[in-house]
């Protein structure tokens, strides 16, 4: 007799566009059923149409924005009732947390217009922003996984990935009290990165951040993103069963960097995807650069 495959479904936040849209494309294309997700209910179902029209039709949409609690929570209700579990959670939602003047765009355009590195100097980053981006992207993630870790638990091969960036590694944080205790797996906690999250901001606000060991550019950004990947190391400890790792997809050309990327949507949702379909028993807690695993230091 021949076996089937259980039909696997997923969700995969902020993915109207970018990597998260040719996420969804790739894992349409291995046969799972996607929810695509978005804060902006007009471009999310623009969005399902343009997958489609393309040929798939395993793909539905829901509106979802992760700075707010209720949104995720009214998505986990919709995918309990409408499937009974959920297979497979890509966090890709997230910002920049910094705005950055027209005319630096302008210059980074001309030829030998300077690179990524070059613009992050001429970025604005006010409180404000940097609070945004904490809740996006990393508090927005945190929201996601405990409002679907029950229904993940009740699927046979449950996978969360975290996408981080190049800045999620511990090397991007300058301090080494902080570094070292960001890279203490065995004592550091949920509520002890909470705290180290929250007194960056208090430092941001009240301009110590620099003295204090945080970075000092794009710094909520690269704060968001360590401890993203610090927590899926927490996730992974606390639910073994859930296999959950983070994935830097490169430099890709996107919005969050401002179109400055040297990689193709294609290739950065290359290790997302390939993280999502692992088999059963695969190492958990990891944190890979693009198909690769890599070192968090």
């Amino acid at each position: 007799m021949e076996s089937t495959i259980p039909e696997r479904i997923a969700v995969v936040t902020g993915s109207n566009k970018g990597i998260g849209l040719e996420i969804c494309r790739q894992l349409l294309s291995k046969g799972v059923k996607v929810v695509l997700t978005a804060r902006d209910e007009e471009r999310g179902i623009a969005a399902v149409k343009k997958l489609q029209e393309s040929g798939a039709s395993d793909v539905v949409f829901h509106q979802l924005d992760v700075a707010d609690v209720s949104s995720a929570e009214a998505l986990g209700k919709f995918i309990q009732t409408q499937f009974g579990k959920l297979d497979i959670l890509v966090n890709n939602a997230a910002v920049s947390g910094a705005e950055i003047e027209p005319q630096a765009l302008t210059l980074s355009n001309q030829p030998g217009g300077g690179a990524f590195s070059s613009l992050l100097d001429m970025t604005l980053e006010t409180h404000e922003k940097a609070e945004e981006c904490i809740n996006i992207n990393y508090y927005g993630t945190k929201r996601m996984c405990k409002v679907f870790i029950s229904l993940l638990q009740l699927s046979q091969a449950p996978k969360i990935i975290n996408l981080s960036s190049g800045y999620g590694r511990l090397k991007c944080i300058p301090g080494e009290a902080i570094r070292k205790k960001i890279a203490n797996i065995n004592d550091l906690t949920e509520e002890r990165l909470d705290a180290l999250v929250e007194s960056f901001l208090n430092d941001f606000k009240e301009e110590k951040h620099k003295e204090n060991g945080w970075p000092s550019r794009t710094s909520a950004y690269k704060v968001s993103k360590v401890a993203l990947s610090a927590y899926t190391r927490i996730l992974a400890k606390e639910h073994p069963m859930i296999c959950t790792n983070c994935v830097d997809p490169g430099f890709v050309k996107t919005d969050i960097n401002w179109n400055t990327g040297t990689r193709t949507v294609e290739e950065g949702a290359k290790g997302p995807v390939m993280l999502a379909l692992l088999p059963n028993d695969s190492p958990s807690g990891l944190f890979y650069c693009q198909t690769e695993v890599s070192s968090f230091e």
